[in-house]
């Protein structure tokens, strides 16, 4: 069994043989875990863009990519509007229009 030692900081170094079983390499995150029983184990913080599900609420109808691509485009047309409208006011400012 593997073990590690607590420093004066609080910090742990994770033996190598973990660190290869886990996959772990510098840098990388991890978690501790209660099980519920008083024990705690080590568990990788690898990303992934799943670990994002759930994370945004949404109570309405599904939508579609399509709806989400029309959203968007909407969303920059307006945006586009905007940016022209605050540089004309910009340029007028300066007396350069």
């Amino acid at each position: 069994m593997a073990s590690a030692l607590i420093t004066s900081k609080g910090q742990l170094t994770v033996p190598i043989q973990v660190r290869d079983q886990l996959g772990l390499k510098s840098g990388d995150r991890v978690e501790f875990v209660n099980d519920g029983t008083g024990r705690f184990y080590l568990e990788p913080k690898k990303g992934s863009i799943m670990n994002l599900r759930g994370m945004f609420k949404w109570n309405g109808p599904p939508i579609t990519i399509e709806e989400m691509h029309d959203g968007i485009a909407a969303h920059l047309g307006e945006d586009d509007a905007r940016i022209k409208r605050e540089y004309n006011a910009y340029l007028a400012e300066r007396g350069d229009k």
